[in-house]
């Protein structure tokens, strides 16, 4: 697995086994996944997301501890998945990173507890399914506004945003700092330490 930009994100290529019967490929292999984190992945929930052209789903976070790490693949279409460092403390907080998921290339991304994640569906019916270590709880859910200008607008020109009016209502990355509930640097990693004890 590749790291990326922020701490916590990571990228795997898998091998595509390909013939004139189509593809085949192995997205997660939980001995090697944790060869490579260094830690397990319990699978508690498994998501299945389609959605329009310009449909933006996120910034999303969960309370850590747990948070919820999630493992996801874009099975069809293209999405341009976005992560933001929103962990208080951390020496990258509020780094913006981005990635095109697509059918094609079949590759995978990996967030750990306390990033903040979101995708714009660069296609009409793009799914994208993931599996998360925690199941969705309400309660400790939350979420910035994925048009914060804040984030240095990592959405691409031309396709006009579709928000779901809870993350238009969402606050921006500086109001959900102030307002205490960023998950802390500090503790996302000792959590994380956890799941290697």
């Amino acid at each position: 697995m590749e790291k990326l930009s922020i701490d916590g994100a990571y990228l795997f290529r898998p091998q595509i086994h390909a013939d004139d019967r189509g593809q085949f490929l192995e997205w997660f292999q939980a001995a090697e996944f944790g060869g490579d984190l260094g830690h397990r992945f319990e699978l508690r929930q498994a998501n299945v997301s389609v959605s329009r052209r310009g449909t933006i789903r996120g910034i999303h976070y969960a309370d850590v501890p747990p948070g919820q790490a999630k493992h996801l693949i874009c099975v069809r279409g293209a999405v341009l998945d976005v992560m933001v460092d929103i962990r208080v403390g951390s020496p990258r907080f509020g780094l913006v990173d981005a990635i095109e998921l697509d059918s094609v290339s079949r590759h995978v991304l990996y967030l750990a507890e306390g990033l903040g994640h979101a995708f714009m569906a660069l296609t009409d019916d793009a799914t994208v399914v993931y599996l998360c270590s925690q199941p969705y709880t309400p309660e400790r859910e939350h979420g910035i506004n994925p048009l914060d200008p804040a984030l240095g607008s990592p959405w691409p020109a031309g396709i006009e945003p579709v928000l779901s009016p809870k993350d238009a209502d969402a606050p921006g990355l500086a109001q959900a700092a102030e307002s205490g509930m960023l998950p802390d640097y500090e503790t996302c990693l000792a959590y994380q330490r956890s799941l290697s004890a």
